[in-house]
């Protein structure tokens, strides 16, 4: 809550630091090596950056994670009547990438959908960042030209400390929309790499992932679609949420996730905007925005609720 101490984040980080050593630490643990305790995560404030849709980057001094990030948002037709045209080609604008992502430590990705994965490989390319995901987020990565060599691929429940900042992967799922609840673009791509994804549809679910980020002292969870699993959540208490919109098919979606985190000081609108629109004009709300702060309101009225416009900054 909006009263919570520095000191009880602390303790809270301490806490989670002492446990670390139970658990395997996937890509970096030599055969045989010996888990040590996570060391404190410096505080120096942790600034994000929203590129639209669920597209963040989060700063702290000379570190940069970067959640989700697409911000080419090709025409697809996604929230007219008709919805999303699966012949619609994959592009990559790599100007604009260029010109708005010029330093990468990490980038987590949720789950392989159009609106979250294409934009990857030639970030880590020109970043040398390094990418988490699961084996399906990893093999269609593989297929767009991503480095082999910078994936990590991780499966939910690995603690992963580096120089400064710490990112624990968090098994979670995708939301589910239409009169059956459905995920749209289901399936995974196990086993080897697939073909080379040509349009939207060949860009699977492929299982989701959040993440829950440490860095300049402060600990946010990104989701990647609004639904969750509360047994992988409980106990969590990040002083951020990225939330995005949606939810409907979700019971109590917006006060039972903010129940079981303990009620975070401050919640970030994500996932809210047309994605047909540019980066670089206003973002322009589906029509969903207004639930979700309504519903954070009635759920947690001492949460600050950010609603960034795109390429805005919040500084926690």
């Amino acid at each position: 809550m909006a009263g919570r101490s520095q000191l009880s984040r602390r303790g809270l980080i301490a806490s989670a630091a002492g446990a670390a050593a139970a658990v395997a630490v996937a890509g970096c643990a030599q055969p045989g090596a010996v888990a040590r305790p996570a060391p404190p995560i410096p505080g120096s404030g942790l600034t994000l950056r929203w590129f639209g849709n669920n597209s963040w980057e989060l700063t702290a001094g000379e570190i940069v994670v970067l959640v989700d990030p697409w911000l080419t948002r090709f025409h697809t037709g996604t929230y007219t009547q008709a919805g999303s045209d699966p012949t619609t080609p994959i592009t990559v604008d790599t100007a604009l990438l260029d010109r708005y992502v010029t330093k990468a430590d990490a980038v987590v990705v949720t789950h392989g959908h159009f609106d979250h994965l294409p934009d990857v490989p030639h970030i880590a390319a020109r970043t040398g960042a390094t990418v988490f995901g699961n084996e399906s987020h990893c093999n269609m990565l593989r297929a767009l030209g991503a480095p082999a060599a910078q994936l990590n691929e991780v499966r939910g429940g690995e603690r992963i400390d580096y120089s400064g900042y710490r990112i624990d992967v968090v098994p979670s799922l995708h939301s589910m929309v239409g009169p059956r609840a459905q995920v749209p673009f289901p399936g995974s791509r196990l086993g080897a790499a697939p073909p080379r994804p040509r349009t939207i549809a060949d860009l699977v679910e492929g299982g989701t992932l959040a993440y829950e980020i440490t860095m300049g002292g402060r600990t946010v969870l990104a989701l990647g679609g609004s639904n969750y699993l509360d047994r992988e959540l409980a106990g969590r208490r990040p002083d951020a949420v990225l939330l995005p919109v949606g939810g409907g098919s979700v019971p109590d979606y917006v006060p039972r996730l903010l129940e079981l985190l303990d009620h975070p000081a401050t919640v970030l609108a994500t996932h809210w905007d047309d994605f047909d629109q540019p980066l670089e004009k206003p973002a322009v709300d589906t029509g969903a925005l207004e639930k979700l702060r309504a519903a954070v309101a009635e759920a947690s009225p001492s949460a600050r609720f950010v609603q960034l416009d795109h390429l805005q900054r919040h500084t926690l």
